[in-house]
């Protein structure tokens, strides 16, 4: 794992497009949202799929804890748009086509399937101050995050925001 993606580390900021063109950065998160950061390889493909319904359906969970949901992927935001709406996610999709986020979080398949630079499938918690708070980092594609440890890490953040 790259030194700027572990916790306690500034997570490395960025500006990429979400599913309408728009441009999106990490940092306009910062002061006010905990942010957890997905990224997927490819939409439309079995275990991304399951994922981010995954997500989808549990988003209320996160919604409640001030915690800003942001699925990544190489894929284009035009396919990212087309994701979205096929399965009805209700959180922002982004488009790291140039590959240069998923590098930075080290969260980058050398080779996928033959396909060289796809995301792999990642979660990163970023506190309210731009600091990575968990972070996992998958090599099996199959494998899907641990949900109930970024739930609790989560839940933790919102307490000690409270006191």
């Amino acid at each position: 794992m790259a030194v700027n993606s572990k916790p306690g580390k500034k997570a490395p900021d960025f500006q990429i497009k979400d599913t309408e063109g728009n441009d999106v950065r990490l940092s306009d998160f910062q002061g006010s949202k905990n942010v957890l950061v997905l990224f997927f390889p490819l939409a439309f493909t079995g275990v991304c799929s399951k994922e981010m319904c995954y997500m989808r359906d549990d988003l209320t969970f996160y919604s409640d804890l001030n915690v800003e949901v942001l699925g990544i992927s190489v894929d284009s935001f035009f396919t990212l748009k087309e994701f979205k709406n096929a399965r009805e996610l209700n959180f922002t999709l982004l488009s790291d086509f140039n590959r240069e986020v998923s590098a930075a979080y080290d969260a980058l398949h050398e080779d996928f399937f033959g396909m060289n630079g796809v995301s792999k499938r990642a979660a990163f918690l970023v506190d309210t101050e731009g600091i990575i708070r968990y972070s996992e980092i998958l090599d099996n594609p199959s494998d899907m995050p641990d949900f109930d440890s970024v739930k609790e890490v989560v839940t933790r953040l919102t307490v000690a925001a409270e006191k």
